[in-house]
């Protein structure tokens, strides 16, 4: 992903099952939970880049004392921000003699964030506020612990404006903000009426008011509450919380679209973002780590018992592609071999492309995060080139031809080459990104290895996605074009990205996407520009219709061209043409389905064919499509 693109929260959520003091004693330290909280938003810290929130709850707390705790941060790297106050707040009251750390229940009294319930949030805005209030965990106040709520989470609701009615309808007061907080105050909502419902039948059977909140506590149940909270939502998500009573949950929008591991021992239960985050953090293979079925929430209520529903019925499972694809760590054992599958993937039409010719080829990559594609890349195009040699080198000895110069010719003359070409500068990407608008710098991220490429060679540069083109114009062609090669080809591991995602990546704008701009191009090109009012027209009819009975009219553009003409149309879009250097450029896009062959069971594919796996899809890209047609540079959703 050569270019800045926002994208997922992460989430962390961890929840002791044994004392504090079990776990001084086993790992010595009463901070266990808070560290490894810590450690597990860390390994996630792809996730997060605009701000970052944590939060606690202590079991068994007296009346009269703070139980729920939480900190948030928005300013540069404000993972370690958080923590360096907090641990200062613990220091601070070591060194005054408040805390004890050899005895647990000092720690636990007079240390906020040393409870049995920490939740933490990595933030990757996509609501283009950026102030501390809008971070993660949002917290529902109230002086009923079952009434309390914090929540975390990562996700993009799409019919936020539908929940605040329904709040409306409740009889509410909803003060528009975030879906966070739509999504807040309705789970909040029915975890009053099921509150309120257990308490009139205390009352009604005369139990004393001190039992009263013990019973309560022990009768909710979070997956039904659930299930009357989410029946509506439409959206990706995976969602943290924490009630005040001690209960806690996470849960999975029902297309499976974001993700959500868990990890359960009977020392701990911890979910993440990412499975990779839990088997380092816990020391665990990958079988011990379990996917959370979608459409399901897993609840640790405040005995510490475990279990798991569903709260929404099954729907298609569509997991996320780019999550696959660009976003988790591939570090992942799947994760890896997928990515090296999708960079395989590619391997016929990059042959196609340089002509079987290896022996005047060069293949690299770029950014870092299309490493592991490159691998799978060079092996299959190995595996290809060994078996054409094979073929040679028994026809040759049939023919009684084969000898030492015909083995150097065949093996060392035309053998596949990968070289490191592209260098990143982090702290130069840093920089630039905190002085905006110095365009003219832009091509300055990243520097090449030179003396590696002739000007007869053909330089193929792996990249995971192509999403603006961007940074692919302003710097990275501008970079690779120094190598001076007589044709350069940029293949991206994921298709052409057409439509815009609603689910939570930052992909909300139409104009934004360089197949768009390649598709709107060719349709003036042709002089066919009544279409794209037709298209506008035929938006502005179902603007107020419900997503349900919306079509996707943006297809019709898409449709008049072929894959490989959009991509011709890419590469002269991108061209570098304010560089010395004349050769030829080449955008290579992997195909769908052969995406879909590499991420079995990961292949969610809306952003690439449009067929949203929510209506409220369509929606977005209805209203994405008006804004295009208006000239308006807002949001879809």
């Amino acid at each position: 992903m050569s270019d800045f693109l926002k994208h997922e929260c992460g989430i962390a959520m961890i929840r002791l099952l044994k004392p504090i003091s079990y776990y001084k004693e086993k790992y010595g330290s009463s901070l266990y939970g808070f560290n490894q909280l810590f450690l597990l938003m860390e390994k996630q810290h792809n996730r997060g880049q605009d701000g970052a929130g944590v939060g606690c709850l202590k079991l068994n707390t007296p009346v009269g004392h703070p139980y729920i705790f939480r900190e948030r941060s928005i300013e540069t790297n404000p993972l370690a921000v958080i923590f360096n106050k907090l641990l200062g707040e613990y220091n601070n009251k070591m060194n005054e003699g408040v805390i004890f750390p050899e005895f647990p229940d000092s720690v636990k009294e007079n240390f906020s964030f040393g409870g049995e319930i920490l939740l933490g949030h990595l933030r990757y805005g996509t609501s283009g506020v950026y102030t501390t209030k809008n971070c993660h965990p949002f917290v529902r106040e109230s002086n009923w612990p079952t009434k309390r709520l914090m929540l975390a989470g990562n996700f993009t609701i799409t019919n936020e404006k539908e929940i605040n009615q329904q709040l409306i309808d409740h009889g509410q007061h909803p003060i528009y903000g975030t879906d966070t907080q739509a999504i807040l105050e309705e789970i909040g909502f029915h975890l009053d009426e099921a509150h309120d419902a257990i308490y009139r039948k205390m009352r009604k059977d005369n139990i004393k008011g001190a039992e009263i909140p013990k019973i309560i506590s022990e009768d909710l149940d979070p997956i039904r509450i659930l299930k009357s909270s989410a029946a509506n939502w439409d959206g990706g998500y995976t969602i943290a919380g924490i009630i005040g009573n001690g209960d806690s949950f996470i849960m999975r929008d029902p297309n499976g679209i974001r993700p959500c591991f868990y990890f359960q021992n009977d020392e701990i239960m911890a979910a993440a973002s990412e499975r990779v985050a839990l088997m380092t953090i816990f020391n665990q293979k990958a079988s011990d780590i379990q996917e959370l079925d979608p459409g399901s929430a897993l609840v640790v209520k405040r005995s510490g018992k475990v279990y798991s529903d569903r709260f929404i019925e099954a729907k298609p499972n569509i997991p996320c592609s780019f999550e696959r694809i660009y976003f988790s760590r591939g570090n992942d054992p799947e994760i890896y071999q997928e990515r090296k599958a999708l960079g395989a993937a590619l391997k016929d039409q990059v042959v196609a492309s340089i002509g079987n010719d290896f022996g005047q080829s060069v293949f690299s990559f770029v950014p870092n995060t299309a490493e592991i594609a490159y691998y799978g890349l060079l092996e299959s195009l190995r595996l290809h080139r060994r078996t054409e040699v094979k073929s040679e080198l028994m026809k040759a000895h049939k023919e009684g031809s084969l000898d030492e110069a015909l083995i150097d010719d065949l093996i060392m003359g035309n053998w596949p080459r990968g070289e490191k070409i592209a260098h990143k500068d982090v702290k130069m990407r840093t920089f630039i990104a905190q002085e905006k608008g110095r365009k003219q710098m832009v091509s300055h991220v990243y520097d090449i290895t030179y003396g590696v490429v002739s000007e007869e060679d053909t330089l193929v540069v792996i990249d995971d996605s192509i999403v603006r083109g961007t940074t692919l114009k302003e710097s990275i062609l501008k970079i690779l074009t120094r190598t001076n090669p007589k044709k350069i080809v940029i293949a991206s591991t994921a298709p052409q990205i057409r439509y815009p995602d609603c689910y939570g990546i930052d992909m909300s704008k139409l104009s934004n996407f360089i197949a768009f701009k390649a598709v709107i191009e060719l349709v003036k090109d042709d002089g066919a520009e009544e279409l794209l009012k037709d298209i506008y027209q035929d938006c502005l009819a179902q603007r107020d219709k419900a997503p349900s009975e919306m079509k996707n009219h943006v297809r019709q553009i898409y449709d008049r061209y072929t894959d490989e003409r959009i991509s011709e149309k890419i590469a002269e879009l991108v061209y570098p043409k304010d560089v010395p250097w004349n050769g030829e450029l080449e955008i290579l896009f992997l195909k769908v389905e052969k995406m879909k062959e590499a991420l079995v069971g990961h292949d969610g594919d809306w952003y690439f064919t449009g067929n949203y796996p929510t209506h409220g899809g369509l929606s977005v890209l209805n209203k994405a499509y008006i804004n295009f047609y208006e000239d308006k540079n807002e949001r879809a959703y």
